[in-house]
């Protein structure tokens, strides 16, 4: 297969087109997922019911945990397109055009125009990257902009173009602070360890005294700090302490229930990054054919790699998509193989005996689920899942159409073709592989994401939104949630009533005394007086419903109704009838 393109920027154009064509349909159709999808666009959706949009919020109180860039491309977003699922994820869809094409273009300046498009094609038919560009998390923008200021930094410190390697110094700080403000300063511990571990793998640390490093920092320092010392000299200093201590304690703590073993995310990429796992693998020491520069390019990335594995494995919270930066090092290593290498490419025994454990336990799985719905009654009456309201849960209807069991046949299909180009170097079947694996993912996603949605917490949002334009309280109980807030429309007038405000400052100051994050300690008093206090409109409270004895004032609520997992109850108040 040959790649001719007569104009650089005509395929260039072709590429984003491809990239807006996969990502951006459908993405609107199904409910955001608690909690990260949910939390982020309700961030955006207070900014702007509020009109506070230099201050990150959650309840309506300040939201330390995350700085602002993304939530301000999520509020641009749903100021264009409305208050929606649609808009909350756009700005991903956007990010998935814009990460191809830099694909696309590193790739080429790398090696060569097909080098480019083999690593588009390898990074589109690998699951969680396709995954995560259709979801309404921050860590696309946040991993683009990480990527983009390690390879400028790489342009300026060890390419070494002379003449204008201050722009690309200048590049690669604008990259890294947008990444700071993006997410937080776990991008700066990222980068200062990949090009500190290239530089004394190469002999090279005397090249952070140079005029284009100390430019490089201090325009990092400028974009970073420029949110930070807004607020500071706003005098929101507290805000800026809480959200240091919360990035100290996800590294020394597990946080949110979030624990795992120290190889939790070397699974994670094994399976979720299948096939491009098993090819990084078998690519991994095949640099022969590199010359200096490609080979500066492939220890960079190497570093990249490995910096994000350790340290993410080290931390004690454990979030899939915290390693979801080594997608790009990954299957760049891997598109190594695939274009430089091809023809020597040797997958050793071992390798092709863990390929295919992937490939079927994977496809496997979608054949599981694709025939769950016929089997559920069964599964739940045998009571092999222990888990209460995970068994409630799978009560829901499914709305399963019946052939998406098939599904498995793709990926098996997919794996067949691409092991078979593998083995036998032939470059059509390759192509033939990665592009039935695209449409493998496009159809899971499209097929099987919603059913998951319908089991896991449909019967929660869909209340939710049923009290939408209700004058009333809503509030979860027993388990953390944000849905509730985006769903029901909660707005800033909602938190008026004076004895409520009056018990919620006296509850903070006891609990934040003893040691409780203002966020939890807001919440928890909030759900107190629903329970307790004077209130002045209907309370709704969600509860799991193996967990309704743990209300704590049960007398004054009736229950309305139970479903898929979920019990709702209503508590009036005194002057209403119930």
């Amino acid at each position: 297969m040959k790649f001719k393109v007569e104009k650089n920027s005509s395929l260039v154009l072709l590429i984003g087109l491809i990239a807006a064509v996969v990502f951006i349909p459908f993405i609107g159709t199904c409910p955001l997922f608690d909690w990260d999808e949910v939390n982020f666009a309700e961030c955006a959706r207070e900014m702007i019911v509020s009109g506070n949009y230099s201050q990150v919020q959650l309840n309506f109180q300040p939201f330390w945990e995350k700085p602002p860039f993304f939530i301000w491309l999520q509020a641009l977003s749903m100021k264009l397109f409305g208050i929606n699922e649609f808009a909350a994820r756009f700005p991903n869809a956007i990010c998935s055009i814009a990460s191809f094409i830099s694909i696309f273009l590193i790739g080429k300046k790398f090696h060569s125009q097909k080098f480019g498009i083999i690593w588009c094609l390898l990074y589109a038919a690998t699951l969680l990257p396709h995954f995560y560009f259709k979801s309404g998390i921050i860590d696309p923008w946040f991993n683009l902009f990480i990527f983009l200021a390690i390879y400028q930094s790489l342009v300026f410190l060890i390419l070494k173009t002379k003449k204008n390697s201050w722009i690309n110094a200048l590049l690669a700080g604008l990259f890294l602070g947008l990444a700071v403000l993006t997410k937080g300063p776990a991008a700066l511990v990222v980068v200062a360890l990949t090009l500190l571990a290239y530089l004394i793998w190469s002999k090279q640390i005397k090249l952070l005294l140079t005029f284009s490093f100390i430019l490089f920092v201090i325009t990092t320092l400028l974009v970073s700090g420029s949110w930070f010392l807004v607020e500071w000299l706003k005098g929101n200093q507290q805000i800026i302490v809480e959200f240091i201590e919360y990035q100290i304690r996800l590294f020394q703590t597990g946080d949110a229930g979030h624990e795992g073993p120290f190889y939790y995310h070397a699974v994670v990429l094994l399976f979720g990054c299948f096939p491009a796992s098993i090819i990084f693998i078998a690519s991994y020491n095949k640099h022969q054919q590199l010359n200096d520069h490609q080979k500066h390019f492939r220890q960079v990335f190497i570093c990249l790699f490995w910096v994000v594995l350790i340290l993410f494995s080290i931390v004690k919270t454990k979030i899939i998509h915290y390693s979801s930066l080594c997608y790009f090092p990954l299957t760049f290593i891997a598109t190594i193989g695939l274009v430089v290498d091809f023809k020597s490419l040797k997958i050793h025994t071992v390798v092709k005996v863990l390929y295919w454990v992937i490939a079927v336990v994977l496809s496997l799985l979608v054949l599981a689920i694709g025939l769950f719905e016929l089997f559920k009654d069964s599964i739940i009456k045998s009571g092999i899942i222990k888990d209460e309201f995970a068994a409630l849960n799978l009560s829901a209807e499914g709305s399963w159409v019946g052939f998406e069991y098939l599904l498995g046949a793709l990926l098996i299909a997919s794996s067949y073709y691409i092991y078979h180009a593998l083995s036998s170097h032939e470059e059509k079947t390759l192509h033939k592989g990665l592009i039935i694996g695209q449409v493998f993912i496009i159809l899971t996603i499209a097929s099987v994401v919603p059913k998951i949605e319908l089991y896991t917490q449909h019967a929660a949002i869909e209340f939710y939104k049923e009290k939408a334009n209700e004058h009333c309280y809503i509030e979860t109980h027993g388990f953390k949630s944000y849905a509730y807030l985006f769903y029901s429309n909660r707005k800033p007038s909602d938190y008026t009533n004076p004895d409520q405000i009056e018990y919620i400052k006296n509850q903070l100051d006891v609990m934040e005394a003893q040691g409780l994050s203002r966020i939890t300690s807001y919440a928890t008093s909030n759900m107190l007086w629903m329970e307790n206090g004077n209130v002045d409109r209907p309370v709704y409270i969600v509860v799991k419903t193996p967990h309704e004895a743990t209300l704590t004032n049960p007398e004054v609520f009736a229950k309305l109704y139970q479903k898929n997992g979920f019990s709702f109850f209503v508590r009036y108040p005194k002057s209403s009838a119930k």
